[in-house]
């Protein structure tokens, strides 16, 4: 499913039009976003929780050259996933 079938369904869904559908998805992706760049988490009770993982500073190997490289600290974005989430699923 790619972002417009995604808006297709909420709207109807929801019984919106496409266009309000797609501010409500944008805002919320958005939302999410920010929050998480201020280092907050974003918890939606059976959904699931979005938060960041900081990754620290390692030493890594070029598979090419075989040379050590430096790898700096990241953070990369995290979902896991809530029950009833998973228990939609797993059905």
């Amino acid at each position: 499913m790619n972002k417009t079938e995604l808006v297709a369904k909420i709207a109807e869904g929801a019984s919106l039009k496409k266009v309000d559908a797609e501010k409500a998805l944008e805002a919320f992706e958005n939302v999410v976003m920010e929050e998480l760049a201020a280092g907050n988490e974003v918890r939606l009770v059976g959904f699931g929780t979005f938060s960041v993982k900081e990754n620290a500073a390692r030493e890594g190997v070029n598979p090419q050259t075989k040379e050590k490289m430096p790898i700096p600290a990241s953070k990369s974005p995290k979902f896991k996933a809530g029950k009833a989430f998973k228990d939609a699923v797993n059905k």
